[in-house]
């Protein structure tokens, strides 16, 4: 039986993610802050007593590493670790108070990505070889280049990407696979409130169904919709006049610290 730790499990993309997995079969640790919100995630999945949840905020990586080591414990060997959790949020260096608001969306992106990897590959380790073992980084699109007015998510998630190609290489010979997922646009909470046009919007159980595959089978890395992929492709190979003078112009997610 297939075991799935999930952070950033009580909405959204992790919700999505925990469905997709809980109708293969698969045993859950469901990781959030909330715990009524993960306690109804849980009775909405099949066999809901085999599912654990911890109420942990990712950016306490002491208590993330005691909610890994017991679901550890739990089940024994763990085959996929999904760092999904993450905010997005509006943010201009030219404010003081933005600072802290980087610091906030890089220590949940980011650094709860590290955190929530650390306390599995060691175990992982002695049995990759002989079953599958996942590591899953959940980047962005929006980490491909920087859009204006999203500093800090598209920094964090440009880093996210990067680190995962870092530790997919720097565990290629262990057995473990290191697997990047790059969202465009998913239907989810964090994107309802984007004050701009979502092109290839998708479903967040669409989504959820093409990035199982995608972990399932190992793939390194892939954007999800396809059709971002494409864009992300254009995005890459546009000289750095033109892509300015395109995307000065593009509206942009509300500051947090203008709340």
């Amino acid at each position: 039986m297939k075991t799935v730790f999930i952070t950033g499990a009580s909405s959204g993309i992790g919700a999505a993610l925990a469905q997709a997995y809980a109708q293969q079969g698969a045993t859950l640790a469901l990781v959030a802050r909330r715990s009524d919100v993960l306690e109804e995630l849980r009775q909405s999945l099949p066999d809901p007593g085999r599912h654990h949840i911890y109420a942990v905020d990712v950016t306490d990586h002491a208590a993330l590493a005691q909610a890994a080591n017991s679901f550890m414990q739990a089940v024994g060997q763990v085959n996929v670790v999904i760092a999904n959790a993450g905010i997005s949020v509006g943010t201009l260096s030219e404010f003081a108070e933005d600072t802290q608001v980087f610091d906030r969306v890089l220590q949940t992106n980011l650094m709860a990505t590290v955190a929530t990897f650390s306390p599995f590959i060691g175990a992982m380790k002695s049995y990759a070889r002989q079953t599958d073992c996942r590591l899953v980084g959940i980047g962005s699109v929006a980490g491909i280049r920087g859009l204006p007015g999203a500093g800090a998510y598209c920094a964090s998630k440009a880093a996210v990407i990067s680190y995962c190609e870092s530790l997919r290489v720097e565990l290629r010979d262990s057995g473990i696979r290191v697997v990047t997922i790059a969202p465009g646009y998913i239907d989810t909470p964090m994107t309802r409130d984007n004050p701009y046009p979502m092109p290839f919007l998708m479903p967040v159980q669409a989504f959820s169904n093409a990035a199982v595959a995608a972990i399932d089978g190992g793939d390194s890395y892939r954007i999800i919709p396809w059709q971002m992929g494409v864009v992300a492709k254009l995005m890459r190979i546009l000289p750095n006049w033109l892509y300015d003078t395109v995307f000065a112009r593009a509206r942009r997610k509300p500051r947090a610290a203008s709340d």
